[in-house]
């Protein structure tokens, strides 16, 4: 017999979910009916909803789909690399893709001082530094360019998948890609 999941698991299931499929902005209460926890629950773990929506970004898994990616691909860093851009044609074409979680938050969210801020930036600082180290141990010339010529390109790549689906934009940034391994 499995256990149902604590309150504090099912806030944060259901927040995961809530926030992707409609933003950050869902409803507190449309998250508790989720949850099927009392409002209590959610100010006892996580201090309110700004709480559970950066601990949601937290614990989210961030650049780690992407690792995933690169394992699969072997050793070699430029179809490392490239391995990502696959991932992302495969993921960008799901029925259930809405884009990425971590820039539609800092999107919605206009408090420059709300705590999911520093989440977001730390995906975002983590995906840099997967690719500056694939691109250091492929030798090229600037790694650290050319990690935020990537990065660019894996945002432009989620964005445009939600504006214009069925575009493939993971494909076209695979040949951009190759240009960037080329230094």
């Amino acid at each position: 017999m499995n256990a149902r999941p604590g309150p504090r698991e099912r806030l944060l299931d259901a927040a995961r979910d809530l926030t992707y499929e409609q933003g950050v902005h869902v409803g507190v209460d449309a998250i508790l009916k989720r949850a099927d926890v009392a409002r209590r629950s959610l100010y006892q773990h996580f201090g309110g909803k700004d709480g559970l929506i950066t601990e949601v970004l937290r614990v989210s898994g961030g650049a780690e789909r992407y690792r995933r990616a690169m394992r699969s691909a072997g050793d070699d860093p430029r179809a490392r690399v490239l391995a990502v851009f696959d991932a992302l044609e495969d993921i960008t074409t799901r029925p259930d893709f809405h884009g990425c979680r971590y820039t539609a938050a800092e999107l919605a969210i206009t408090d420059p001082g709300h705590p999911a801020h520093a989440e977001i930036r730390a995906f975002k600082e983590d995906l840099h530094a997967l690719f500056a180290g694939e691109l250091t141990r492929s030798g090229h010339p600037d790694p650290e360019f050319g990690a935020n010529q990537l990065v660019v390109l894996v945002d432009g790549v989620l964005a445009h998948a939600v504006t214009r689906p069925g575009a493939h934009p993971a494909l076209a940034a695979r040949r951009l890609a190759e240009t960037v391994l080329d230094g």
